[in-house]
């Protein structure tokens, strides 16, 4: 059978021609897409994955539609119903059934399991975020400003966006923080990470879908894309159907996705790249230092200490303290930590932990976002000032979350002004969560690597996303300009 495509045809990106290669060639069929990426990237996307995406995104519109003529109150009724069904023990058990199933299947293959397991709490944070948002003001319609004319008036409100679509890693608790949209008008439509999709399934089945049809609220307001193929991801993110695209997950997956989403012409809010930084400095209180580097390594998510900066004058007094406590970590853990340390913060260890792997690190290294299960891995370095901590942290880190450990509000309010990141504290790093600090189920974290954010913060909600519509009242029937 003769092939669609050779594997010497090109494809031209951004005035460079790419060929398509042997396994591209020798899997496309009639009806198939291909994506050219910056930089020679071609993804190829079955007809199969198109074709359940498109019949998502549709379902997804014409719900968004409907959800023009319901009442805040069906979707605060919504939330309820939805907490409700996850608040029965038996419908849980049936859910939780699901997900060891996924837990096993994802361990067999050799998967990490860490974000992918439906814990108790997880249930609770669940219900908790399912009923913040019952309690939450409609954003439609919701007035934000009011400009008075003579003989007329312009008052801005909030108005939807449209069809959010969304690819999360494989946490069964996205749920909560995607159907947050509805609350501003949305209607929401996401693929999940194929490790997840059967208990994503089984949530859909037998508390999303009830939910939605006990509230009066359209069947398609909430779409699950049922592919465990990344493909599938590329085909939402490439339908221009959709307003937004979210994306959460590894940096590599993200920034990928995001590129299928911003060459398509759809905004992307992409949250990918993390780790934290620390930042110690001349009037840090050791003990202080002490508690607040364990609740920074306590799991490993985007929150996470990822680098810490010590002064050189605090150098040989707050070194050990450092790996202390990230022994203590790891002991807690029943693991090893791995810390990477340049040349003179390893001089400054004069008592080593058998809990603790020491490797030696470059400033470039300082980029690298350390990924780990059970055993705390991060870096050390030691620092000549604040400056120099500053001017490495807006070269290496990913323009997040940065902490500064210091008693003197000067050092901090340095920090403030010339650090580019969009979360600054003076603690733990782990802070940086809607959930926690905003009382508010996140969609993600956003940084600064591809510059600041456009009129919002970096904690993305349900209640966030919105236009903005313009509403004129002329009781001047002469007004002309």
């Amino acid at each position: 059978m003769k092939r669609a495509l050779n594997s010497n045809d090109c494809v031209l990106i951004d005035g460079t021609p790419y060929p398509i290669g042997e396994d591209i060639a020798d899997k496309f069929v009639p009806g198939d897409r291909l994506i050219g990426l910056s930089g020679g990237q071609l993804l190829h996307i079955p007809q199969a994955d198109l074709q359940i995406s498109f019949d998502a995104v549709t379902q997804n519109v014409e719900a968004f539609r409907q959800l023009r003529t319901t009442s805040a109150q069906q979707t605060t009724r919504f939330y309820e119903e939805f907490a409700r069904i996850l608040s029965d023990d038996q419908i849980f058990q049936r859910i939780q059934e699901v997900n060891t199933a996924d837990v096993l299947a994802a361990k067999e293959r050799g998967r990490s399991t860490t974000r992918l397991v439906l814990t108790d709490s997880m249930r609770r944070d669940m219900i908790a975020a399912l009923l913040t948002w019952a309690q939450t003001p409609h954003v439609d319609g919701s007035l934000l400003d009011t400009i008075q004319h003579s003989g007329w008036m312009v008052s801005a409100l909030k108005s939807p966006l449209g069809v959010i679509a969304f690819i999360f890693e494989g946490r069964p608790n996205v749920f909560a923080d995607a159907t947050g949209v509805l609350r501003s008008g949305n209607s929401c439509v996401f693929r999940i990470g194929s490790d997840a999709l059967s208990t994503a399934q089984t949530i859909m089945d037998l508390a999303v879908r009830p939910a939605l049809s006990v509230s009066g609220l359209p069947t398609g307001a909430v779409m699950l894309v049922e592919s465990r193929s990344h493909a599938s991801g590329w085909a939402l993110f490439s339908d221009r159907r959709v307003s937004l695209a979210i994306a959460r997950g590894s940096g590599k997956a993200v920034a990928q996705l995001g590129a299928v989403a911003q060459q398509h012409g759809i905004a992307a809010s992409l949250h990918g790249t993390g780790g934290a930084w620390m930042i110690v400095g001349e009037h840090a209180d050791a003990r202080w230092f002490d508690s607040v580097v364990g609740s920074s390594l306590d799991r490993k998510v985007c929150n996470t200490l990822n680098v810490c900066c010590i002064l050189r004058s605090r150098a040989e007094e707050l070194v050990p303290v450092f790996v202390d406590a990230l022994a203590r970590t790891a002991a807690k853990n029943e693991s090893q930590a791995v810390l990477h340390v340049d040349a003179e913060a390893k001089s400054l260890i004069t008592k080593q932990p058998i809990s603790t792997q020491f490797i030696m690190l470059e400033h470039s290294e300082l980029a690298t976002e350390w990924e780990w299960e059970d055993d705390p891995e991060c870096s050390l370095i030691v620092v000549e000032n604040i400056q120099e901590a500053i001017a490495l942290f807006n070269q290496y880190a990913p323009k997040f979350i940065v902490s500064v450990i210091s008693e003197d509000s000067i050092e901090l309010e340095q920090v403030w002004r010339e650090a580019d990141a969009p979360f600054v504290g003076n603690g733990m790093t782990r802070w940086v969560d809607g959930q926690f600090a905003l009382n508010k189920p996140e969609l993600g974290l956003s940084n600064w690597q591809s510059g600041r954010i456009l009129g919002r913060g970096g904690i993305l909600s349900g209640d966030s996303v919105f236009s903005v519509r313009y509403l004129v009242d002329q009781s001047d029937a002469d007004l002309h300009r």
